[in-house]
């Protein structure tokens, strides 16, 4: 059993990067790849303890595809994967994602207190030591009784359409897949059926334009994705040479009921590491 999607408390997970990587001995998992978003922190410190589960080296990169209008299907999240450590200067370069980060983390501050929350982004930040965003806003919010629940708290103001919503200054996709790609990494399309597309045929389109920019898989099995739409994934995936990626994009406590290594569909299938292992011997 392996895990290709997973996040700790160097992001918006609850479970630090040695109790994941605990957890995922206790699940019986093979291999883990911690993918924590837009920093390489939580896997790092993951590596220094001794496992006999293999630790992959990624992130969950946010970026923009610029040329779609909708906050829903403009937000799209790449994941990168590392089988040879990443240089420094990549490191570097995520570094400065956060002041992105910081600045779109003030303005939420600020439209949650005009409707009437105390909410600050220092409290915030104290949840999210290292990456710092909308889950810590939302654990705030159900903590002083403003939401009764993490869906509530999105759906009302977090979410893309949203009263607090707030788009941050991601990177371009195209720029995203080709860093990665600079820095030795394969990638892949995150949970595509949060991109919102309207119908089969846009959804397709998009990720044929991405295909065109670089893009090296598409994440097929994730609890978003009933079986069907993992079966059009696969299609899309073989119709465009894609290696096809999983995981249960576990949160811990900050998103309840997602299991290690599992999707709607069962476990994640452990050939898709060998595709991305494959991939990795063919840069």
């Amino acid at each position: 059993m392996i895990d290709l999607h997973t996040h700790s408390t160097a992001s918006d997970g609850a479970d630090s990067p040695a109790a994941l990587l605990r957890l995922a001995e206790s699940s019986g998992l093979s291999a883990l790849a911690i993918t924590d978003h837009d920093t390489l922190t939580g896997v790092t410190q993951a590596a220094a303890i001794p496992s006999p589960v293999t630790l992959i080296t990624g992130l969950e990169l946010s970026t923009r595809i610029l040329e779609e209008s909708d906050p829903a299907s403009r937000s799209a999240h790449l994941l990168g994967y590392f089988l040879t450590p990443p240089p420094a200067s990549f490191t570097a370069w995520l570094e400065t994602l956060k002041l992105n980060r910081r600045k779109r983390n003030l303005e939420m501050a600020r439209l949650l207190q005009l409707q009437g929350m105390d909410i600050t982004l220092e409290e915030a930040e104290s949840l999210g030591r290292n990456i710092t965003g909308r889950p810590h806003f939302a654990r705030l919010m159900r903590a002083k009784g403003y939401v009764q629940s993490w869906e509530e708290a999105f759906h009302r103001y977090l979410g893309e359409h949203g009263s607090a919503y707030v788009e941050r200054e991601d990177p371009p996709i195209r720029e995203g897949i080709e860093r990665i790609k600079a820095a030795g990494g394969i990638t892949s399309l995150a949970h595509p059926l949060r991109l919102s597309k309207p119908d089969e045929e846009s959804e397709r389109l998009l990720i044929a334009r991405l295909v065109s920019r670089g893009l090296d898989g598409l994440e097929v099995w994730h609890p978003d994705h009933s079986p069907s739409d993992a079966a059009r994934y696969l299609a899309l995936a073989a119709r465009y040479s894609l290696i096809t990626t999983g995981g249960s994009d576990y949160h811990g406590d900050n998103k309840p009921g997602l299991g290690l290594g599992a999707w709607n569909g069962g476990e994640i299938p452990s050939h898709s590491l060998d595709g991305l292992r494959l991939r990795a011997a063919n840069l």
